[in-house]
C-alpha cells in the first residue's frame, strides 16, 4: 500500500478532537464530536495514507502511513534554529472543551477498571474541536461558545475548520459546503465567532496535501480560497494563530509539499502563522520536527513562521507496515503543549482524540474504550 494522505470518515467531527458541528443538539450549542480516521478500502494509489475521522457530525479523512517514510534531512531542521521567533501567545496553556466523547464515557463508568487510566492520561488533556458541517446558520455562534469558554479560563483553544469542498476527493470523509463560494461565507461566519483572545486554527486537514484529484484549474480555485480564508481569519482576530496542512513525513517530500503550500497563502503573513503536520497519523514527533522544518525552509516567507504538530497517536511512530485503522502497538503521544523547547515548532496538539477509532476497532469516529485504553496504558 502506498503512503496516503490523512482521511477522515464523514461521520461527525474530525479527527481525534471535539467537534463542534450540529448534532442534534441545538444550533448553539458546541460539542466534541467523535473523529474516525479510517477508510475500509485501501486509498487510491497516488495519495500518501492519513487517517483523520470526524465524529458522528463532523469528517475528515485518513493520514498516508503508508510506504516508505520519507524524512527530512537533518540540516533542514538545524536552518531555523538561530531564526528570530514569534512572541509566544499570552497563554501557554491549552484548552480542554468540556463535551466530548471521551469525557462522556468516563461519566458514564464510575466503575469500570480501565476508567482511572482512561481520564487522565485522555480526558483530562486539551484536544481540538472540529466543525466539520456546512450549518452557516449556526457556525457563528458555535465557535464564539467554544472561544469564549478558552477565553474565560485564560486558555487557548484549538479549532478545526473542516468543510472545503470536495474534502477527502470523495472518500469516506467527503462532504463540505457545495461549492467554494458557499465556503467562503461560511468562512466568514466561522471568523465572526473568533473574538479577540488568543486561538488556533488547524485549517482545513488535507485540502493541500490530498489535493491530488482536483484538476489545475480546481487546485487553483482551492488554494485561492484557503488563502482567503486564511486573510479572513486573520483579520477578523489578529491573535488568531492559522496554520496550514502540510500532510506529514511520510507522504509529499518537503519542497514538493512547501510548493503546493505557497499557492495556499501559508508564505503569506497576512494568512499564515505557518503549517501543521501529522494529523491523525501515527509519525514520530522527531521525524516530523525535521519534516516541518524542511517545509518551512522551502517556503520562505517571514522567519516567524512555524509548525504545529499532532501528536495525540505517535508514542510508536507509524507501524512498519503502512497500517493505518487504529494499528496495534500504537500509543499516546507528547502532552499538548505550546512550549516545544524546539526551534521552529510552535505546539505538540492532539487534533485527533485518542481513543476515538479508525474504523477497525470500533465504528468510524466513536470513541472506543478498549482502543483508548491500549494507547494510554
Amino acid at each position: 500500500m502506498v503512503a496516503v494522505a490523512s482521511v477522515v470518515v464523514a461521520v461527525g467531527t474530525v479527527t481525534g478532537t471535539m467537534s463542534a458541528v450540529g448534532d442534534g443538539r441545538g444550533a448553539d450549542e458546541a460539542r466534541p464530536v467523535v473523529s474516525s480516521s479510517s477508510r475500509p478500502e485501501p486509498p487510491p494509489p497516488a495519495v500518501p495514507p492519513h487517517s483523520h475521522s470526524p465524529s458522528p457530525s463532523a469528517t475528515k479523512s485518513p493520514s498516508p502511513t503508508a510506504g516508505p517514510e520519507k524524512k527530512a534531512s537533518p540540516k533542514a531542521s538545524a536552518s531555523r534554529a538561530g531564526e528570530k521567533r514569534r512572541t509566544a501567545p499570552v497563554s501557554t496553556r491549552l484548552y480542554r472543551h468540556p463535551d466530548s466523547q471521551v469525557l462522556d464515557w468516563v461519566r458514564a463508568h464510575p466503575d469500570d477498571p480501565r476508567r482511572a487510566v482512561i481520564e487522565s492520561r485522555i480526558a483530562d488533556r486539551p484536544a481540538a474541536v472540529w466543525f466539520a458541517d456546512h450549518s452557516p446558520e449556526s457556525i457563528t455562534s458555535r465557535v464564539r461558545a467554544v472561544v469564549s469558554g478558552g477565553a474565560a479560563q485564560g486558555r487557548t483553544p484549538v479549532l478545526v475548520p473542516y468543510a472545503i469542498p470536495d474534502r477527502d476527493c470523495g472518500g469516506h470523509s467527503e462532504g463540505g459546503a457545495p461549492d467554494l463560494a458557499a465556503y467562503d461565507a461560511w468562512i466568514d461566519r466561522f471568523a465572526a465567532g473568533l473574538g479577540g483572545g488568543e486561538v488556533i486554527v488547524i485549517l482545513e486537514p488535507d485540502a493541500v496535501a490530498q489535493s491530488e484529484c482536483l484538476s489545475a484549474g480546481q487546485r487553483a480555485e482551492r488554494f485561492a480560497s484557503l488563502a482567503r480564508a486564511g486573510r479572513v481569519l486573520k483579520d477578523a482576530n489578529p491573535r488568531a494563530r492559522v496554520y496550514f496542512d502540510a500532510g506529514h513525513s511520510g507522504w509529499h517530500a518537503p519542497a514538493e509539499q512547501a510548493a503546493l503550500l505557497r499557492q495556499a497563502g501559508a508564505a503569506s503573513a497576512a494568512s499564515s502563522d505557518g503549517v501543521f503536520s501529522n494529523v491523525s497519523n501515527f509519525h514520530a514527533t522527531a521525524d516530523e520536527v525535521a519534516y516541518d522544518r524542511a517545509v518551512l525552509d522551502a517556503l520562505g516567507g517571514p522567519p516567524g513562521l512555524g509548525a504545529v504538530i499532532d501528536t495525540s497517536r505517535n508514542g510508536n511512530g507509524a507501524p512498519a507496515d503502512g497500517a493505518w485503522c487504529d494499528p496495534a502497538g500504537r500509543k499516546l503521544g507528547r502532552t499538548p503543549t505550546l512550549s516545544t523547547e524546539e526551534a521552529g515548532i510552535d505546539a505538540y496538539l492532539w487534533v485527533k482524540l485518542p481513543g476515538e477509532s479508525d474504523g477497525c476497532k470500533g465504528a468510524p469516529g466513536t470513541f472506543t474504550p478498549s482502543y483508548a485504553y491500549d494507547l494510554a496504558r
